[in-house]
Order: C-alpha cells, then structure tokens, then sequence
C-alpha cells in the first residue's frame, strides 16, 4: 500500500491530500510519493505561480494548449456571460445552440482543405477515437467493410482512449494495458537523426521508410487499409520534425490505393509551427482534421473533428436505415465551451498573434539552435515556437543515456529550481510556449534553460 505520508509534507496540506486522494495521469507513482506534487496557485500571461509563492515562466504552454497565456479577462467573461444566457445546451436529436454553430462557421472557414462538416467533442484523445470510428462508419457505409486499417507512427501521440491509445506508437501507453487493438498499424518515426543509417542522406533516408510504408500497405492489402494518421510535427514522441519531402511522398504513396489522410492537428494547429496549421508548414493535404489544445487555449476543454461533405453524404442514409447516428457525447457543443473557443479564435486574429507567434519563432528557434554544440547536445530541433534539445551522452556516436540514470529528469528539476517550466520526454527536452510570449521573455526561458543545462553537465560528471 502506497504511503502518502512518508515525506515532508504535512498532514493537511494540500501536497499530502493530494498524495493520498488523487489518480495522477502520465505520473510515476514511485517518484510522486518520494517526491510530492507542485501545487499550482495562479496564473496570468506566461508566468505562474506555485502554492509557495514561486514564480515560474511556461516553456510548455501548460500541455502545449494555453496558445493565449494565462488569466485573459475577455475570456472569462465570455464564459460568464454565457453561462448566464445558457449553460448548458446538447446537439442530440438535432438540438442545436449558437455558440455551436459560429464556431463551426469559424472552423470551416479556417480550413486549409475542403471543409464539410464539424463534430464536436473535450479532448484530441476523443477527436482521434472519433476519428477511427467516423473511417469505419465511412466505409461501411460506401460498401467497403473491409477497408478498416489505420497506420499511425512509431513514437506518434494521439491519445489515451482505447482507439486514439492504440494510434499512439509510444510503449508506455501500450504496456499492461492490452494496446494497441486489431487493425491498427504503426510504421517508421521519421527520426532521421534516430532512425537514420550510416553514409545515409536524409533523402535516403526518406525513401527508405517511405518504401517501408508501402511494403506494409502490400503485405496487409490496401484494400483493407482505410487511413493514415500523422502530426505534421511530433509532439509527445520528442518533438521529430520530418525531412523535407517526406509527407509529400507518404502522400503519393496513399493516393495509390485511396487510403485517406487523417492530420492530427492537436499541438501543431493555430498558429504553433509558424503557420496556421502544421499541415501548411509541412506540405500536408489533410482528408480530415483533429483539433484540440490551443482552439480554446485550453481555457474550457473542446476538440473538433472536421471532415469534408464527402465522407459525410453516405451517413445520411445509412442514419435514416439505424434511425440514429450512433455516436457523440453530453458536452458535444457544450455552448460555453464553444463560446470560449471562439472568442478565443476571434482574439488571436484581432491581436494578429499569428503573425507575432511566426515573427517571435524566429527569435525562439535561434536560441533554441545555439545550444548544439554544447557537449551535451545531440540534437536540436523545431519550427515556429515548438522546439526540442536531445541530450546525449556520447554526441559523435549519439549515444544515448541510459533511461535508468535519468538525465532528463534530472534537468528538468533543474529548470524548475531555475523558475521554468518545461517537459522531458525521455532525455528530450520539450519547449512549447504560449503564443503570446515575447523575444525578452524568449531570452528568459532559454537563459534559465542554460544554466539548468550546465548544472546537469555538472551532475553528469
């Protein structure tokens, strides 16, 4: 039995009730109850603030999804304001809300690809399990019920539910939990700096796990395999940029036998990687679309799942054949939640924070870059204000530490002692700040970075 009172916190205190009540996700118990929680007090543009009085700049925007920063008023009392008109409202039985509505408008309108229809949900988890569940149904409804396969990606996120968990290519999310389930696949992470072989050219490199992709598509059939899912930039995986050229071969591959591209849109999406979507920045041309995270800047939970007219026809009849379209959820255009995330859209273009997120990624991604050559460094990389550094141990081999030593925890911990907030993925170190932050605070998070980093280095020796 795990014992919440074996460390300094006192009986009472908010870090011991939380020892003993809460369930934590993506947590090592072990460490957590050695270690105790941070207690998060409040909040307000790029800064936060634990419950001690710490003050802390956010490097991860949250879980890269607090796109507009902390504690904007106009959100809030977009929120009030509609909980007072309706606080709560369904789509259920073609029950219909306004705030609903606009955002849809807004949303299609925002597409880059032919947009159709919008289905509403609270997280990318249940965007993603929608989405496998939407390519049966399409399927099914053409007469094509064996086109069901959906190859996702090694080291790819794209949930926990039991579908989306199944997309995931990350072992921890598999592991004592029985995933992934039948019919999905995982083909190559396009790590070129992992995955790459030696005398290999990216290009190389490139067509070598692009004819991976297609040997997979032959040895299953491609008459079973319905869709493709892919983040234009990996972001829970580490954080993987592709090489040039790559989705625009994936995609020539996929057109062969009508296999349809599903573009996770979670983290990359509104303005992160330096354009609207990841998908512009890195050639993709979407089927449909998951959205999530930064749509509301995470300030009420909502996701959307955008498809085109095309897949949307066939449902028709075949809801009229059931007499229901049987899937969707209580707070499925949960009017303030839809409220919220369209004020947010709306601010984001009055204050042109598009435009300043791609001028100030400039800055962010020449920080990020002047750390490869310290003696710790195997990799930088990133796009827009989404970046990642790989620690190494032996940066001429790249060999990589050995999980147990826990180099990236470690500088993590380090950061926070500095009063920054960022997130290790293995020995990666994530950086995904609010859209709002400036080139001055840009400086803050890496100058606070350097120093956890040569303590590391330090630690390490």
């Amino acid at each position: 039995m795990a014992d919440p009172h074996h460390n300094e916190f006192p009986p009472g205190s908010l870090e011991a009730r939380d020892l003993e009540h809460l369930l934590h996700p993506a947590t090592n118990f072990k460490l957590h109850h050695e270690k105790g929680p941070t207690v998060h007090a409040r909040a307000e543009g790029v800064y936060m603030w634990d419950n001690r009085g710490k003050q802390y700049i956010e490097g991860m925007a949250g879980l890269w999804c607090t796109a507009l920063g902390y504690g904007e008023p106009e959100l809030a009392r977009v929120a009030a304001e509609q909980m007072q008109t309706l606080s709560y409202s369904q789509l259920f039985s073609g029950k219909t809300n306004e705030p609903s509505i606009l955002l849809a408008e807004k949303l299609k309108q925002m597409m880059p690809f032919e947009a159709g229809r919008v289905f509403f949900g609270l997280s990318g988890s249940d965007a993603n399990d929608t989405q496998v569940k939407l390519m049966w149904y399409y399927h099914n409804a053409i007469g094509k019920p064996e086109k069901k396969k959906i190859i996702s990606r090694k080291r790819g996120y794209h949930g926990v539910t039991v579908a989306s968990g199944s997309l995931t290519g990350l072992p921890a999310f598999h592991k004592h939990f029985d995933l992934p389930i039948a019919g999905i696949l995982h083909t190559d992470c396009p790590s070129y700096y992992r995955e790459g072989l030696s005398g290999e050219t990216e290009t190389d490199f490139v067509d070598r796990i692009v004819k991976n992709l297609a040997d997979l598509i032959q040895a299953e059939g491609p008459e079973t395999i319905a869709a493709f899912i892919a983040e234009p930039i990996m972001g829970a995986g580490g954080v993987v940029v592709p090489p040039a050229g790559y989705f625009q071969k994936v995609q020539a591959e996929l057109k062969k036998h009508d296999i349809l591209f599903i573009d996770d849109e979670v983290i990359c999406g509104f303005g992160r990687t330096g354009t609207l979507f990841g998908a512009q920045s890195m050639g993709i041309e979407p089927t449909t679309m998951s959205v999530a995270k930064a749509v509301s800047s995470a300030y009420l939970p909502l996701s959307a799942v955008i498809i085109p007219e095309f897949i949307y026809e066939p449902f028709i009849e075949v809801t009229a054949d059931v007499g229901t379209f049987g899937h969707g959820f209580t707070y499925s255009g949960h009017p303030v939640c839809a409220a919220v995330a369209l004020r947010n859209l709306e601010l984001m273009e009055e204050r042109d924070l598009y435009a300043h997120a791609a001028r100030v990624g400039e800055r962010f991604q020449e920080r990020l870059r002047s750390f490869a050559d310290h003696p710790l460094v195997g990799e930088v990389r990133g796009a827009g204000l989404i970046g990642a550094i790989e620690l190494v141990a032996d940066k001429a081999t790249k060999a990589p530490f050995a999980p147990s030593a826990g180099v990236g925890m470690h500088c993590q911990a380090q950061c926070e002692n500095q009063g920054l907030i960022i997130r290790n993925l293995g020995d990666t170190i994530a950086f995904c700040p609010p859209l709002i932050i400036t080139d001055k605070q840009v400086d803050e998070v890496f100058s606070k970075f350097e120093v956890a980093l040569n303590e590391t280095l330090e630690w390490i020796r």
